[in-house]
């Protein structure tokens, strides 16, 4: 099978040599610092990928929650396609081996995301409840991956990481089933930010471990 569309961007971003402007989003912190061109690349194509997944599970989340179950299934299939894509771009770090492990763990991910999203359309508490655990349970196993792989990644700072994107898909999808718009755009954007820091964060950690690749 051939690498997804995820990888071979990923890989040509890694081998150009031509001048990239990156996406625009506040910074992470106040250093300043010099990054190579092809870590800005690698930057650029992480963001783009991680703000894929939210707005696609947003699509599930909308559809669902108005009950137009096709509009749902076209967008789920995108949150597929989108953490193949996720997990292709570790490939030429860590190997396939790498690549798949990460994909099992985005499968787990969105399928508790997924959970949440259908407990909160028919309101039950319990279910909800129970989606929020394999979240929390599932961002310590994306943590335990990441930071066994890469030990410029904190366990703790990615769980915390994690921790945190799974509230914010709690909280927009009940934002969404009241019909908070307004509140759930603040939301959006937080994430939108959120997905930066992620981005950024495993672009430099990357850069660390593997510094031929970026100069």
């Amino acid at each position: 099978m051939s690498k997804s569309l995820g990888a071979l961007a990923l890989a040509a971003l890694l081998g150009s040599a031509g001048t990239l402007l990156a996406h625009e989003a506040p910074a992470v912190d106040a250093t300043t610092h010099t990054v190579t061109v092809k870590q800005a690349a690698t930057q650029a194509a992480l963001r783009d990928l991680w703000i894929g997944h939210i707005f696609w599970v947003r699509n599930v989340a909308l559809e669902t929650m108005d009950g137009n179950g096709a509009a749902a299934k076209a967008a789920e299939a995108e949150v597929v396609s989108n953490a193949k894509q996720i997990a292709a771009s570790i490939e030429p770090f860590y190997g396939k081996a790498g690549s798949d492990a990460l994909m099992d763990l985005l499968v787990g991910h969105y399928g508790a995301v997924k959970a949440h999203i259908d407990a909160t359309a028919t309101a039950d508490a319990a279910k909800q409840a129970a989606a929020s655990r394999q979240l929390t349970a599932n961002a310590g196993a994306i943590a335990d991956f990441l930071s066994g792989a890469n030990p410029n990644l904190p366990r703790a700072t990615v769980n915390s990481l994690f921790i945190g994107h799974a509230a914010h898909h709690m909280e927009q999808d009940q934002q969404l089933k009241d019909h908070k718009y307004v509140e759930e755009g603040k939301t959006w954007a937080a994430m939108r930010d959120h997905m930066y820091v992620i981005a950024d964060a495993l672009t430099d950690a990357l850069a660390k471990q593997f510094p031929e690749k970026f100069n």
